[in-house]
């Protein structure tokens, strides 16, 4: 698909999921990619971490890709980076903040040479064959969230990225009222826009709130205190260095994720107030009255700061009488890894604050009040949903539609969408899907590796050995080793059983090796069926042995 005249959209992640975001915007036989994320794996993909978008579409036609841009630096928006933008071929933009974290990224994978990444200055703008781009800067959870405000010969797009609106940003100075209304006036074809937080009645309320409550929450405490968050909230950072100073508390920061936001806000001028942190062994000769750690791991993760800390495997310890904060969202998904955490450390007695006890965390994302504020000050033609499983995107149509926008459409990953001329429509379904990394290695989502692994995962594994001579007679005794399969207490009557089996399978007439493999394969499945009722996994290895 070459875009004709026309001004075309596809996402191909991000839409009917939270996560992973890559859009695409066609026009004139040429392509821009907006953002480009990852997600976090979940328990359906046994050992694997990062979960990256497929780029099948994009790779076939990455002769008319001029370029991707990046709205700001979560994970979700910058993440499979590393992994596939080389591929690509094509120069990255970013405004300094950003531009830093994807530096630091390139830097880690040895490809700072390869990748061409071009720093947009706040608020400024650049040209990609038919499309202006200009940064619009709106409040986030992370420095300099920008909207993009991308023009074309069809009609102008506001692209809103991640958002919400603040009264009192800690961080940056989020275009106004009458800034988004100007650029209203002028006209606005479609408003692609987040939709996180939809169903939520009330603003997302501001970060000053948020130092309001942790103040009043740690001033009580006579006790350490630890609060985690996202690493990338760099705003809640600012706010917990100026709650540390209310306290009168010093701060000690634990986490690689948090030093590098650290480290990149102040190289661009951000968070240059933030007090000086002290190291863990001073942390731990303080008066427990008188730190405050700022930890990562608020989701449950195995290996973050928070998870080691609660375990006692960390230099960083807490006592009974302790309290922990937890100032940032429970992720849908997370319930049980944070549950984990959450046991472990109310078992040794330390206490716990989270936003349901506390206005301790405001989100990111805007909820309908805010929604409804843009659409008045942008009044676009067409209403495009992304950001949010496919009930987000219906609702937030509807709601749109509601607010007066004329025309709305809700589309899904792989759906290409023609916004103008007589747009908006449907033009057709193209291929989307997803890509693991495992280890060091991109494979498919859905391939026999990930696919093996799940049964592993789910039925064991047992690995056969029978020994052949040359003439491919039975030379010696099968050897069986189960994995994983539900037989502690009978496990030598069960390996007896199965390896008279296989000794039986292997002693018929075969007409080849691999007859023979497969005749001792389902006569050790059969065997390991009727005792556990699960059908594992069965390899057979068959070993030459010299006459």
């Amino acid at each position: 698909m070459t875009p004709g005249k026309e001004l075309l959209f596809l996402a191909l992640g991000g839409s009917g999921e939270i996560g992973m975001n890559v859009n695409l915007y066609g026009c004139d036989g040429k392509w821009v990619m907006v953002d480009l994320g990852m997600t976090f794996a979940d328990p359906a993909y046994p050992g694997v971490e990062l979960i990256l978008p497929d780029l099948s579409f994009i790779e076939e036609r990455r002769e008319d890709l001029l370029g991707i841009v990046l709205t700001h630096g979560h994970e979700d928006h910058i993440g499979a980076i590393p992994y596939l933008a080389g591929d690509l071929g094509v120069p990255l933009y970013a405004t300094p903040f950003t531009a830093g974290l994807i530096a630091g990224k390139l830097e880690e994978e040895g490809l700072t040479d390869e990748i061409e990444l071009n720093t947009i200055e706040m608020e400024g703008g650049f040209s990609l064959g038919p499309f202006d781009f200009t940064y619009v800067p709106l409040a986030h959870s992370i420095p300099e969230g920008n909207a993009l405000l991308i023009e074309t010969p069809y009609g102008r797009v506001f692209h809103t990225g991640d958002w919400k609106l603040d009264d009192s940003p800690q961080l940056g100075d989020p275009s106004t009222a009458a800034e988004l209304s100007a650029i209203g006036d002028k006209g606005v074809l479609a408003l692609v826009c987040d939709s996180t937080n939809v169903f939520n009645e009330s603003p997302s309320g501001s970060e000053l709130g948020v130092r309001e409550g942790l103040d009043e929450v740690i001033q009580g405490a006579d006790c350490r205190v630890l609060v985690t968050t996202f690493a990338s909230n760099a705003a809640r950072l600012k706010t917990l260095g100026h709650v540390a100073r209310d306290t009168g508390r010093k701060v000690c920061v634990a986490g690689r994720s948090l030093d590098r936001i650290l480290r990149v806000a102040k190289s661009v001028g951000y968070l240059t107030d933030f007090p000086e942190t002290i190291d863990f062994d001073e942390a731990m000769k303080l008066p427990r009255r008188e730190v405050m750690i700022i930890a990562t791991g608020g989701q449950g993760e195995a290996r973050a700061a928070l998870a080691r800390i609660a375990f006692d495997q960390h230099p960083l310890k807490l006592d009974p009488g302790d309290l922990v904060v937890f100032s940032s969202k429970q992720i849908p998904g997370n319930e049980i890894a944070i549950g984990r955490i959450q046991n472990e450390l109310a078992a040794r007695g330390i206490e716990m604050i989270t936003d349901r006890q506390a206005p301790v965390h405001v989100s990111g994302h805007p909820g309908r009040p805010e929604l409804a504020a843009m659409y008045e000050w942008i009044r676009p033609q067409i209403i495009v949903p992304v950001h949010g499983e496919m009930r987000h995107m219906t609702e937030q149509a509807r709601f749109a539609r509601a607010r007066g926008i004329p025309h709305g459409i809700v589309q899904k990953n792989g759906d290409l969408v023609r916004l103008a001329p007589n747009g908006p429509e449907k033009l057709s379904e193209e291929r989307v899907g997803r890509l693991i990394l495992d280890g060091d290695v991109i494979l498919p989502a859905d391939g026999d590796t990930i696919n093996q692994r799940r049964r592993l995962s789910y039925a064991g594994l047992i690995s056969v050995a029978v020994p052949l001579d040359p003439a491919g007679r039975l030379s010696g005794e099968i050897v069986i080793d189960p994995q994983g399969i539900p037989v502690e207490e009978d496990r030598a009557a069960f390996l007896e059983e199965a390896t008279d089996a296989a000794t039986a399978a292997a002693g018929k007439p075969a007409t080849s090796e691999e007859k023979l493999r497969e005749e001792v394969r389902l006569a050790v499945r059969r065997c390991a069926t009727d005792w556990t009722g699960k059908k594992p996994v069965v390899s057979v290895m068959i070993v030459r042995t010299r006459p």
